[in-house]
């Protein structure tokens, strides 16, 4: 947690900031409003795309959690300043800290099933639910425990 007085904060970021850093934001969003957790959310993308994935938002709503309205956007300099974590999904996006940034990089390197030939709604099913259990322990962390 911060030792601010301030709400621990996280940054997700894909390349797209259509898929999988979209996931990460709308399942944090949902596991912090279930605990009843404070805890500030964002995604973004190195090359920002022009709409969500709709294969993503539908293995969403599947599970009942909602997807961000805005199109998808790109890296804030002053969110990477400021977040108490980035995190980046896939081994694909490339990104590093601004020197003076506050909090810490990492990377999950998620499950990608279409290297096992896994694809359309099967597969996204299956990075959903491998981002939903790494997000799940990281909302548990930032919080506290919830």
């Amino acid at each position: 947690m911060s030792t601010s007085d301030r709400d621990p904060s996280v940054l997700f970021v894909c390349i797209s900031n259509a898929g999988k850093s979209r996931m990460a934001e709308a399942l944090a969003k949902s596991f912090r409003i279930t605990a009843g957790a404070q805890l500030t959310v964002h995604s973004a993308g190195t090359r920002p795309g022009t709409a969500a994935n709709a294969e993503s938002v539908a293995a969403l709503d599947e599970i009942g959690v909602p997807t961000p309205d805005a199109a998808p956007k790109p890296v804030d300099p002053d969110l990477l300043r400021t977040s108490d974590r980035v995190i980046l999904l896939g081994t694909d996006v490339q990104l590093t800290l601004p020197e003076g940034a506050h909090g810490t990089l990492e990377r999950w390197v998620t499950d990608e099933p279409s290297t096992r030939g896994i694809g359309g709604m099967e597969r996204m099913r299956l990075v959903r639910d491998d981002i939903a259990a790494r997000v799940r322990d990281l909302v548990r962390e930032m919080t506290d425990g919830y």
